[in-house]
């Protein structure tokens, strides 16, 4: 649940860093007999970051695994991708250096035990609903919805309807600036 508190954080954010394992997926791999990995992400949170591109927030990856899989996602959703990161802390702080983006004006979604820095450093920390309970903890914002269920999603529409000021039942999908981005798909 979303406290009104972070609505003026939100508002102003500048930067929305995901971690990819566990916030873009189920945190589970798939395995093959020849060891090649893959996962599962979800088509509804892929689309959700047209909703990011409305508003002009650029999104990013920040994984800490050095897998295919993540590269391959994010040259698909147009993304920004940093992968084979040890230190998430460090690299938004450099981040935030390198972009001239203040900490508190990024959001950073995470999951897990080293993604804790990472959301204590930043303007909202987000967790996704099946967190593990450090992240939970350390996050501003815990998302109901799981990773690789919606989480992203939820997130998306969460950040568009709260910079647009849109009230319960209006669909952030009936924006005519979102929809002109299906006939560019």
């Amino acid at each position: 649940m979303l406290e009104k508190s972070l609505h003026s954080v939100i508002r102003g954010l500048e930067l929305v860093v995901f971690d990819f394992d566990g916030v873009f997926t189920t945190n589970q791999v798939i395995v093959d007999e020849n060891g090649m990995e893959a996962v599962i992400c979800n088509r509804s949170d892929g689309l959700a970051f047209r909703l990011l591109k409305a508003e002009k927030l650029p999104a990013m990856i920040l994984s800490t695994e050095v897998n295919p899989v993540v590269q391959a996602r994010a040259r698909k959703l147009k993304l920004e991708c940093v992968s084979g990161c040890p230190d998430k802390g460090r690299l938004l702080r450099q981040l935030s250096e390198e972009k001239g983006i203040e900490l508190g004006k990024m959001a950073f979604v995470g999951n897990d035990a080293n993604d804790l820095e990472a959301l204590e450093i930043v303007g909202v920390g987000v967790a996704v609903g099946d967190a593990y309970p450090e992240a939970k903890a350390a996050a501003k914002w815990v998302l109901n919805a799981r990773g690789g269920r919606g989480a992203i999603r939820e997130l998306c529409e969460t950040v568009f309807r709260v910079r647009r000021n849109l009230k319960g039942n209006e669909s952030p999908w009936l924006s005519p600036d979102v929809r002109k981005t299906y006939a560019s798909s």
